[in-house]
């Protein structure tokens, strides 16, 4: 017994270690703490609404914004809206969860990401199973462009059914935001300062959509590319200066070779931080 306790406790540990060092990924606080999935939902159950901020590509982020859908809608009411779908895209959308049309037929008549069946057919058909409703939020990508082109002024040109598919004129925006300013960084000066100000338009109209289609009966949840949300801008810039008194929570993912310890520079991106393994094969 004292030869064999002794090597089977070896075991365990060895075993344990091993196992630790094949997660996929980790989740921190804002402040670089180490978190678990089970807090994440804890807190998700007391939010208005949450802003889930992922990587395209990222499978691991994909299937945690599905296992976070089922977790909430086991207690709570919900309703989801996606920057993955256009305002002007809402009518097939729904005619798609009303099982109207095939998922071809959806595929053919909305303006669907390459890696939608893939990355988020899963969402919307656990929505329709569960008739809980989605949400087109993102302005439609040609508003966006003439925005690039222009600037804000060739909005006012639109008419009063185009100007529905936006967030109401005129749009705020606030150069200063760090987020906008990293943009023009990252492209080199590319673009000119009308690139965020395209960005701040999709933002702006994703918060519109979001709070336009809100319920006081659900949480809802809102799917994003992290850049939309990430350092509590964005999104949730738009969010606050129209509605400060709710209750907003956001989520990030970002990569790390290693993801037991957060780098200094994700920390505060955003309430929750899903650190992913960067050797986790992409979806595209």
């Amino acid at each position: 017994m004292k030869i064999i306790l002794p090597f089977v406790l070896y075991f365990l540990l060895l075993s344990c270690s091993f196992g630790q060092k094949m997660n996929a990924y980790q989740i921190y606080t804002s402040n670089g703490k180490k978190t678990t999935y089970k807090q994440l939902v804890k807190t998700a159950y007391q939010s208005h609404i949450i802003l889930f901020g992922e990587l395209h590509n990222n499978a691991v982020a994909h299937w945690l914004e599905l296992e976070v859908l089922k977790s909430i809608s086991e207690k709570k009411q919900i309703a989801i809206g996606a920057e993955m779908f256009e305002t002007d895209n809402q009518l097939v959308l729904n005619a798609y969860l009303l099982d109207s049309i095939t998922v071809k037929e959806l595929d053919t008549t909305a303006r669907l990401w390459n890696n939608f069946k893939t990355d988020y057919l899963p969402l919307i058909d656990f929505a329709k199973k569960k008739e809980i409703p989605v949400f087109a939020t993102n302005v439609p990508r040609r508003y966006a462009s003439m925005v690039y082109r222009k600037g804000f002024t060739c909005l006012d040109t639109l008419s009063d059914k185009e100007k529905a598919w936006i967030a109401t004129l005129p749009i705020a925006y606030d150069s200063s935001l760090s987020g906008y300013k990293s943009m023009l960084t990252m492209m080199g000066g590319h673009g000119g300062d009308n690139l965020p100000k395209a960005q701040a338009l999709k933002d702006a109209t994703m918060a519109h959509f979001i709070l336009a289609n809100h319920d006081s009966s659900k949480t809802f949840i809102h799917y994003n590319g992290s850049y939309h949300s990430d350092d509590y801008q964005g999104i949730l810039w738009y969010l606050n200066l129209q509605k400060p008194e709710f209750n907003y929570l956001t989520i990030t993912t970002v990569s790390q070779p290693d993801i037991y310890k957060l780098s200094d520079e994700f920390k505060r991106k955003a309430d929750f931080i899903i650190v992913v393994d960067e050797d986790m094969t992409n979806t595209y």
